[in-house]
């Protein structure tokens, strides 16, 4: 007797559950991994390389800072750097004139100012560069200017600037002229000398640079200069720093 044909097995469908096993785990379907969008996708490491470089940066810089201290601190130690000093050493006026015209009042004036210029360091030397002389008296009356060459001050050592200004037919408020002669009479003139120059240091042949300063001589009395007084000048650094 022939056997009936077996019947073909079917496959079981994905995500077939069998009721009789309810435990058993579904097995889900192989499937491609989600897409990730660009903005959650992980970056490269850019960001670290930049941070590691301004971390090395700041090293750099706190480096070259404790440097400059450690140096600056060597230099004042060994150098033991002071600043000048200046003196208003003598003030002269050989020849002073005043006209008074129908057209107002005019002086002729030529003066004469010595400024002593002292360098206290044993070890630096000190120079200038660009100094200018302002001469003025009374209620600021101007009696010119004029500029220097470059002159150095060494070690312990002392020089004296002289200076020679003057003005011819100078138009002056009615009554500061004869004002002005008065004063000269009584000696109670008051001067004024002003000098703006640029400082610097040279230690071993070393130039360390210059520096804005401004040297006030005056507001003395003519006869206390004829006394034999020399006033200490007053240095100013850069604009706001007042040594006297």
């Amino acid at each position: 007797m022939t056997e009936p044909p077996e019947k073909p097995v079917l496959q079981k469908p994905p995500g077939y559950r069998d009721l009789s096993n309810p435990g058993q785990p579904v097995p889900l379907p192989p499937g491609r991994k989600p897409a990730i969008p660009p903005s959650f996708r992980p970056k490269k490491k850019s960001r670290s390389c930049w941070g590691a470089c301004c971390f090395f940066f700041c090293i750099l810089v706190l480096f070259l800072i404790v440097f400059f201290l450690v140096a600056g601190g060597l230099f004042y130690f060994w150098f033991d750097p002071k600043l000048p000093e200046f003196h208003l050493q003598s003030f002269k006026l050989p020849q002073l004139n005043v006209t008074v015209k129908p057209d107002g009042t005019y002086l002729n004036v030529e003066a004469v100012a010595r400024v002593e210029v002292k360098n206290p360091n044993s070890k630096l030397e000190w120079y200038y560069d660009g100094t200018r002389f302002e001469i003025s008296i009374g209620n600021d009356t101007v009696l010119g200017s004029k500029n220097l060459p470059k002159f150095s001050v060494g070690k312990k050592n002392t020089t004296s600037l002289k200076v020679v200004t003057s003005v011819k037919n100078q138009l002056v408020p009615d009554g500061i002229g004869t004002k002005l002669k008065s004063q000269i009479s009584s000696k109670d003139l008051m001067v004024f000398v002003n000098v703006k120059t640029k400082a610097g240091l040279v230690a071993k042949g070393w130039n360390a640079g210059t520096m804005e300063v401004n040297v006030l001589c005056g507001n003395v009395k003519l006869k206390n200069l004829e006394n034999g007084e020399m006033p200490k000048c007053t240095i100013n650094l850069l604009e706001w720093i007042n040594i006297h």
